[in-house]
Formats: structure tokens, C-alpha cells, sequence
């Protein structure tokens, strides 16, 4: 009982520490009229706090503030950038147990994963706050003679920035660092399922010096209400959007009446191919770091677990026992390696894409079936001999569900996976030289992982291809995505 008292306590005290209000030019506010809306907890379906609830006009008020900061923020200099972005890094290393903890809460991955999504946050300020440094450009002659080419870069201007509920601090990270780093102001809308990470990061940038107005964070349950106006006021020069492709769309069509620089990472179908001469031991590990990555509940999750038809049997037995072992319970409790689904409308689609390839013929091999109890969870559930015309072969599952789909051919196992109008990631496990580069040349993604289930790294780009997204986040080109070219021609 006392260690449960002192888990309740730890969970007071920290959601008492995170701020409720808006960010807006530096300084925490209301929203209009009061207005709040309740963060719950998806382990109990209990509420964890109220937070302010966004008018457009509050966001107006935002973007008025990214706008008016612009100007002295693009003056500073990328060292000045560089020790900010330092500063932040070190400060969410420093309160990574607490920050675990609100995620944990908020979210319902389990801490462990928590801590882990913290640490990858962190470097995404550690490796903008060193691209900050590296901007670079060109001095040419002009071909003729008689001129000289100067190439700079410069920052785009102000930014709208909308994160998604499932990865809470790393998006915000993976969009803030490089906005920083190239000298843009910005306004950030997270999901409203999970604000207080973002909230918490906002006292952060505070605490690490960020100027008053560069930073400002709008929370909301009218998403496209808030949005809409900002895009459309021709204030904003760039959007950054993750989520679904079907908001992408949306955004884009918005974003085009006043041409915004857009960066689009939308949604996923990755396809996890396992060749008869993989090892069957790397190749069931992978696919369980690809398939059970926050419960599922990732873009980049291996959707269709495409299978050498003479390991099938043998892969999916071991995967099965893997899965059928991992503890699912509340993420904030010992041992808990599986939390639950993010609500009740994401724990339903589950139900309803497992029954659906089951009443297709797919085998049930564990899980399956939804506990008893509070909280939406969901079992860690394998399905041998999935159909292609199962839902769950054309949608994104985004649970802890691993879908087998036996196959016979190199050819035909390529153009299934290419079969899709999504194209972010896909994963191939074969000790064949020859048939990896091949494979991974001809598969339609952006990125790919050979040999290993996980592909998400600071240092890398990161982006899809097709309606999986437009422009790459994170490595040397994430902060391009925040800059303009601008050439001036010198008469000599």
C-alpha cells in the first residue's frame, strides 16, 4: 500500500507542476472565456486534468505573437540558437522521470517506452541545435562572366506546427528543433488527447531561454476551427502537420490558397517481408520492435507481415509465443510492457479489423479477444493466413495486432507491397546481398529497414513517399524544410 500511495503521490505532483493555460508571447494565459477540456487517462478512463480550450481567435492571438517575434528571432545568431536548443536538450534529460510519468499518464504507453520516447525527443534538439551551425550557401561566377552568384539561406518565417496524440514529445521535438535552429517563430497545436507533454515542453523552452513569442502553444478540441483561420490569414509561412492523410489532404488544400511551405507526414501501411533465408530469430525480433513500438499505435508499424510461405508456420509460432508473453496492464505499473489504446474509437477499429479478417479466414494464433475491466486495452493478438482483401491488409490497424500473409515469389510479394496508395516504410529481412539491395530498391517507401525493425533516428530523414507525405523531418535536411533559398545576383 505505501508504494502505492507514493506511485499516486509522484502522479499528483507532477501533473500539478505542468501548466494548463496557452502559451502565447511567453507568457501562460487562458483561453477565451475560460474555456477547458478534460486529459484522461486511457488506463482508467478517468480524468487528469483540465486544460484551456482554444478559440480561433485565441490562436489569432498566437500567431500574432510568432509574427511579431520573427524579425529579432531571425537576427539572432545560430550560436544563440545552438546554446538554446543545448540548454532544452539538457533540461529534458534532467526531467525525464517526471516527464515519463505525465506521458505514461496521458498517453498510456508504459513508462519504460516513455523514457525511451524522452531520450529520442532530447536528440532531435541535440542534433538541430548542431544543424543551426551548419547553414550554409554558394559563390559562383555566372557562366558568361561578368557576375557573381551569391546563394543564402534564409528562414521561412512563421510556422504552424500540429502534432499527433501518439508519439506526444517527439514530434513536438522533431518540429521545434529545426524551427529553432533556422530561426523561425512558430504556433503549435498538439492533439488533444495528449497536451500536457507539449505543455510541459513549453515551460521547458521557456526555462532554456527561448524568446518571448517564439514558441507558442494553442490547446484545443476544435482543431479545424483554430486551424483554418491561421492558415488562411496569410501571416504563416509554413505548415508542419503530422496525422492522418485524410486531415493531410484537408490541410493542403487550405495551405494552397495562400501557397505555405507544407511538410506532410501522414499515415502509413508498411508491408514487413521475411524471406525463406532470413534468420528466423533477427526476423521475429525485428518484426516485434516494428509491430509492438507503442502498442502498435505508430505510422511506421508494420502493417502486413508478408512471409516466405516455407517459414510461415514456423515464424508466426514464434512470433505468437513472443507475443503471447509480453504483461499488459497500466503503463505506470511494474512490469507493464503493453499499455493500452489510446481511447474507445481506437480500441474499436481494432475489434472490428480483427473480426473482419477473421470471418475472411485468418487464423487466430493468440489475443483476439478484449479483456474485462477499465481502460481500453487490447491483447497482443497474431493472425496467420490474413486474406489481401481483409481490411486490415488495406488499413492502418494501430494496434498490438501482427497480420501474416503467407507468400511464394520475390516478384509477387514486391508488387503486393507496393499495393497500396501509402509509401513511408517498409521492412525486409533476408541474409541475400543481392536480393536486399533489390528489394529495397524497388519497394515504394521512403525509408526502409533492412534487417532491423526499427528506422526512426534523429540523424536520418525521416518521410514517406505517395499519401504517405511530403518533405522529410529530422538528419542534414529536416532543417531545409525551414529555409528559403534566396540568390542575389552581384554585377562585377
Amino acid at each position: 500500500m505505501a508504494n502505492s500511495n507514493a506511485a499516486t503521490s509522484d502522479q499528483a505532483r507532477v501533473l500539478d507542476a505542468v501548466p494548463t493555460d496557452l502559451l502565447i508571447g511567453g507568457s501562460w494565459s487562458a483561453a477565451a472565456e475560460h474555456a477547458t477540456f478534460p486529459v484522461n487517462d486511457p488506463a482508467t478512463g478517468k480524468e487528469l486534468s483540465q486544460v484551456a480550450d482554444a478559440s480561433p481567435a485565441d490562436g489569432l492571438r498566437a500567431l500574432d505573437a510568432a509574427v511579431a517575434a520573427q524579425r529579432d528571432f531571425a537576427a539572432t545568431s545560430p550560436r544563440e540558437r545552438y546554446d538554446m536548443l543545448m540548454k532544452a536538450f539538457g533540461l529534458l534529460t534532467e526531467r525525464i522521470d517526471d516527464l515519463a510519468l505525465l506521458m505514461t499518464l496521458e498517453m498510456g504507453k508504459p513508462l519504460a517506452e516513455s523514457r525511451g520516447e524522452i531520450t529520442y525527443a532530447a536528440e532531435f534538439f541535440r542534433h538541430f541545435a548542431g544543424e543551426a551551425l551548419r547553414i550554409d550557401g554558394g559563390y559562383q561566377t555566372a557562366p558568361a562572366g561578368g557576375a557573381r552568384f551569391l546563394v543564402t539561406k534564409q528562414p521561412v518565417g512563421p510556422c504552424l506546427l500540429i502534432t499527433p496524440w501518439n508519439f506526444p514529445m517527439a514530434m513536438g521535438t522533431r518540429k521545434i528543433g529545426p524551427a529553432i535552429a533556422a530561426g523561425c517563430t512558430s504556433v503549435i497545436k498538439p492533439a488533444a488527447q495528449t497536451p500536457l507533454s507539449m505543455l510541459a515542453l513549453g515551460q521547458i523552452l521557456i526555462d532554456a531561454g527561448v524568446p518571448d513569442g517564439v514558441v507558442n502553444i494553442v490547446t484545443t478540441t476544435d482543431a479545424g476551427g483554430v486551424m483554418e483561420p491561421l492558415i488562411k490569414s496569410g501571416k504563416a509561412r509554413k505548415l508542419s502537420f503530422t496525422g492522418s492523410t485524410k486531415i493531410g489532404k484537408v490541410l493542403l488544400e487550405q495551405c494552397a490558397d495562400k501557397v505555405l511551405r507544407t511538410s506532410m507526414e501522414l499515415g502509413g501501411n508498411a508491408p514487413f517481408l521475411v524471406f525463406d533465408d532470413a534468420d528466423l530469430d533477427e526476423a521475429v525480433a525485428g518484426a516485434m520492435a516494428a509491430k509492438m513500438r507503442n502498442m502498435g499505435e505508430a505510422c511506421t508499424a508494420a502493417n502486413r507481415i508478408y512471409v516466405q510461405r516455407g517459414v510461415a508456420e514456423d515464424f508466426a509460432g514464434r512470433l505468437a509465443e513472443k507475443m503471447k508473453a509480453l504483461q499488459v496492464g497500466p503503463g505506470t505499473a511494474d512490469g507493464t510492457q503493453v499499455g493500452p489504446l489510446i481511447d474507445d474509437a481506437g480500441r474499436s477499429k481494432v475489434v472490428d479489423l480483427v473480426a473482419d479478417a477473421t470471418e475472411r479466414g485468418a487464423r487466430v494464433l493468440t489475443g483476439g479477444q478484449v479483456p474485462d475491466g477499465d481502460g481500453f486495452f487490447y491483447p497482443p493478438t497474431v493472425l496467420l493466413d490474413v486474406p489481401g482483401d481483409a481490411r486490415m491488409a488495406q488499413e492502418e490497424i494501430f494496434g498490438p495486432v501482427a497480420s501474416i500473409i503467407p507468400f511464394d515469389e520475390e516478384d509477387a510479394v514486391v508488387e503486393a507491397a507496393n499495393d497500396t496508395p501509402y509509401g513511408l516504410v517498409s521492412y525486409v529481412f533476408t541474409n541475400d546481398l543481392r536480393r536486399a539491395l533489390r528489394v529495397a530498391e524497388r519497394l515504394e517507401s521512403g525509408m526502409v529497414g533492412l534487417n532491423q525493425g526499427v528506422v526512426s533516428n534523429p540523424a536520418a530523414p525521416f518521410g514517406g513517399i505517395k499519401e504517405s507525405g511530403l518533405g522529410r523531418e529530422g538528419g542534414s535536411v529536416g532543417i531545409d524544410e525551414f529555409l528559403e533559398v534566396k540568390y542575389i545576383g552581384i554585377s562585377v
